[in-house]
């Protein structure tokens, strides 16, 4: 696949509804990749991923557990189009958009990924358990290792104690050599 033909996919339903394609951002060369579940509303109104309040806290964690600024490491979605009224994302549409996520990480050739939320912790590294069993455990995509975590929105309506966890599954992913 070619990722300069993701902006005009239309493999599943979500690109009726959609306003853009979310490829993702960050550079290319960056050692970590973080795969959230699919774009919100403000990221299908501007084309970024994680933009909103739950971004910012991803953002946050990530600088004060890992030592890394936004403009180090890219973010994608596991999918790319954001589902309507921001629903869970359909097993379908995942599997459509799978193979512009297996695209995007062979090109990106990442050194460590970090899942966020039950969607892209079972898309990257193909877990069937919940997030609440899965985070913090080292896993693998092929060779690339990585942990899942949850989703920041969950911390924000879960408060302190999810953060606390998030943090702590960061550090795993730092004790991998961040």
């Amino acid at each position: 696949m070619d990722l300069a033909d993701l902006p005009s996919c239309r493999a599943c339903a979500l690109s009726e509804t959609r306003q853009r394609v979310v490829v993702g951002s960050g550079p290319a060369a960056s050692g970590l990749l973080v795969v959230g579940e699919a774009p919100g509303r403000h990221e299908d109104e501007g084309g970024e991923p994680f933009v909103g309040r739950s971004g910012q806290l991803l953002v946050r964690l990530i600088s004060e557990e890992l030592g890394l600024v936004r403009a180090q490491y890219f973010i994608t979605n596991a999918v790319k189009c954001r589902p309507p009224h921001n629903r869970t994302p359909r097993v379908s549409e995942v599997a459509s958009c799978r193979p512009w996520l297996e695209t995007q990480i062979v090109a990106l050739r990442p050194r460590w990924l970090l899942a966020v939320g039950n969607v892209a912790a079972r898309a990257v590294f193909g877990f069937d358990d919940g997030i609440s069993r899965t985070h913090g455990l080292v896993a693998h995509w092929g060779d690339v290792p990585g942990v899942a975590t949850y989703h920041p929105a969950a911390a924000l309506r879960g408060g302190p104690n999810v953060v606390d966890v998030m943090r702590a599954d960061l550090r795993a992913l730092r004790s991998l050599g961040i």
